[in-house]
């Protein structure tokens, strides 16, 4: 069962960092309901440049190869002391991102009348919190 999990935890990372990409090269699909907006005037909390969300796609890809790593399911790259507490701190930032900034992302978060703020409550913030139990569960299993 865990395998599966990991499996599934590694795939959706890197289908998320196949998103940043798509993003970073211009796309726009979707780009309307992923950032944070203000309550008040409407605008993006931040707007990424295309070199952050290219950054953000290669750390995520390197998140799913470590996860993958730690595993046991990459040929190239053996589970180690650095994969496991690689796993264990990776597991700790998705939680972080999962409780949020107590203002505009989390489950946590003040502002919760944007469109930004509904996908975030019923999919980013649980999603990261999965990513974050298969983290951990990867730390501890293998």
């Amino acid at each position: 069962m865990a395998a599966f999990l990991i499996i599934l935890g590694a795939s959706i990372l890197v289908f998320i960092s196949l998103i940043h990409m798509y993003w970073g090269c211009g796309g726009s699909w979707g780009s309307k309901v992923v950032l944070p907006m203000k309550k008040d005037s409407g605008e993006y909390a931040f707007v990424p440049r295309k070199i952050g969300t290219f950054l953000v796609a290669l750390a995520i890809l390197c998140f799913a190869m470590m996860l993958l790593a730690q595993s046991g399911y990459l040929s190239f790259w053996n589970p180690s002391r650095y994969t496991k507490w690689g796993c264990m701190a990776l597991g700790g930032i998705f939680f972080l991102r999962a409780v949020g900034d107590m203002n505009y992302v989390g489950f946590f978060k003040k502002v919760k009348e944007t469109k930004f703020s509904m996908y975030d409550t019923w999919l980013y913030s649980p999603l990261c919190l999965y990513i974050a139990l298969i983290f951990v569960v990867a730390f501890y299993c293998y």
